[in-house]
């Protein structure tokens, strides 16, 4: 199963690009929010995609659809589980960033929903009922797709590599969340109350 591609843009159209990959062509469904982050790519232009790959016996020529981010992927593995959301319509419906998504589905913004492509008031609604609670990080993550690495210490480094690695934040500004986050409350002792803190923090701004 192919899972990541990096390679040299060879053509993009306005849902998809074609990218080569050590002399082979592979085709790559791209949603809007992906494709407005091209906008600035030319053709041999080197590009990295994390690759949601989809066969069933009702689909059986595979399709591969695009992220730039892994947690962006994980947050489409979340919202293709909702009833009616196949990973077609989910990769047309996602026409803004995740992280404004992710926050419309948290605060209950069934108008916000409804302005996906193809998603209607009911398909809204279950998108709710079904995720609610469940996709919070995600609204975490940072508008800009570059990531960079760092290292931090203990029990902070697990949500380090979380705000860095899959959500894009840069690691000053990563730190800069934890340090807020442990003036708020220092008896923070395991990387998922420190998460749970970083999020409440960054929701409150």
């Amino acid at each position: 199963m192919i899972a990541y591609l990096e390679g040299r843009l060879l053509k993009k159209e306005d849902d998809r690009i074609l990218l080569l990959v050590n002399q082979v062509g592979y085709e790559i469904l791209v949603p809007a929010f992906v494709h407005e982050t091209l906008r600035a790519k030319q053709v041999g232009d080197e590009v990295s995609f994390y690759i949601y790959f989809h066969q069933t016996e009702r689909q059986p020529k595979p399709v591969l659809i695009g992220f730039n981010l892994e947690a962006e992927k994980a947050f489409f593995q979340h919202f293709i589980t909702v009833d009616a959301i196949g990973p077609l319509k989910a990769a047309k419906a996602l026409t803004i960033p995740i992280r404004e998504i992710a926050d419309a589905i948290e605060s209950n913004n069934l108008d916000c929903l409804k302005n996906l492509k193809g998603i209607g008031l009911r398909t809204a609604q279950k998108i709710i009922a079904t995720l609610q609670g469940k996709v919070g990080k995600f609204t975490l993550i940072r508008k800009s797709d570059t990531t960079e690495k760092t290292a931090p210490e203990d029990f902070m480094q697990p949500v380090m590599d979380v705000l860095v690695n899959q959500l894009g934040h840069r690691p000053a500004d990563a730190k800069r969340m934890i340090a807020m986050a442990m003036k708020r409350n220092s008896a923070i002792g395991t990387p998922e109350a420190l998460f749970e803190e970083v999020y409440r923090g960054e929701k409150g701004q």
